[in-house]
């Protein structure tokens, strides 16, 4: 089969599209054939200074195709389903065929293309444990969410209006600030031009915001803190401008006796039932077309370099996949 793998030498790490072996599916596992990859911020870890591998390393955990064979003691699913994954307990699904643990494996409705399937789960379910578990979002709630037209964010915003919360959004470009208002966003900072505290405080009255959803980490986390009203919750899911700053609990005190967590998806889907829960729904809302999902691309897999790097400029708006 042809996969894409990262190489690394002395000076770099370089993605390669090669032909290797097929891999087979063991207890627990499912062997499957993939049809659509999903492209994630995660997936460019491997390629960063100071990642020590092992090497090659073949890319992804995300993605939706056909079961083809399955391992000893699995009951989840079955040999010609149609399936999605997200799963952080397996790697290598930039690939035609990957194995993934049989219970992280989710059938998928017979009406639903498969990009949609790859383009739901990783960034689905972390919008759903965001706004239903980590800061359970009530009608009459406010919640600043940022990076709004953000793959996780897009997704966010509809589900917290699920909810019946207010939405502030922050954003850095115009073009974005539509995506976040067609998804839902009642209100858009553009923390280029403005300070997002100040104007998430004079959008509330000074109250401050209920919550504030943070997956970009070290650029946005402090001034979060000054967004929010006493007693506040900052729910930190991400780092994708580098890693948040350590706070003391003295600051948080000091600040209006915040609740700070900080997330992963693994946490929120560590059963088989929390997993089905979670992924059925949102499979169902995109199905009926209650969940409106942006595909910003689809590469061929071939170039799944170009893919990271779109994704590492943070130009793109959704979802991106790769096609095998």
């Amino acid at each position: 089969m042809k996969a894409a793998r990262v190489h690394a030498s002395e000076t770099e790490c370089t993605i390669v599209y090669e032909e290797v072996p097929d891999p087979t599916a063991g207890p627990g596992e499912a062997l499957i054939r993939m049809d659509v990859i999903g492209v994630n911020f995660g997936d460019v870890i491997p390629i960063l200074p100071g990642y020590t591998g092992p090497f090659p390393v073949t890319l992804g955990n995300e993605g939706a195709g056909t079961v083809v064979a399955v391992g000893a003691d699995v009951q989840e699913v079955r040999p010609g389903q149609r399936v999605a994954f997200m799963s952080r307990r397996s790697s290598g699904a930039y690939a035609e065929l990957v194995v993934v643990p049989a219970w992280h494996v989710v059938p998928i409705p017979a009406n639903m293309p498969a990009n949609e399937a790859a383009a739901t789960l990783a960034q689905g379910r972390t919008a759903h444990y965001l706004a239903h578990s980590a800061a359970p979002l009530e009608r009459g709630m406010t919640c600043l969410v940022h990076a709004a037209a953000g793959g996780v964010g897009l997704l966010l915003v509809q589900i917290a209006k699920r909810c019946g919360a207010k939405v502030i959004g922050t954003v850095s470009t115009q073009e974005k600030a539509q995506m976040a208002k067609e998804a839902g966003a009642d209100e858009i900072i553009l923390y280029t031009e403005t300070d997002f505290a100040e104007e998430a405080k004079r959008l509330t009255e000074g109250r401050g915001v209920d919550v504030v959803y943070d997956g970009v980490g070290e650029t946005t986390f402090l001034k979060g803190l000054d967004s929010l009203r006493e007693r506040g919750v900052i729910v930190v899911y991400g780092a994708a401008s580098g890693a948040a700053p350590a706070v003391s609990p003295a600051l948080l005190t000091q600040k209006g006796s915040l609740y700070l967590t900080g997330t992963t998806s693994r946490d929120y889907t560590a059963t088989r039932e929390e997993l089905l829960g979670r992924s059925n729904e949102l499979l169902g809302w995109v199905a009926d077309g209650m969940l409106k999902l942006h595909i910003h691309a689809e590469y061929p897999l071939l170039e799944a370099a170009t893919a990271l790097e779109a994704i590492q400029s943070r130009s793109t708006m959704g979802k991106l996949l790769l096609i095998p």
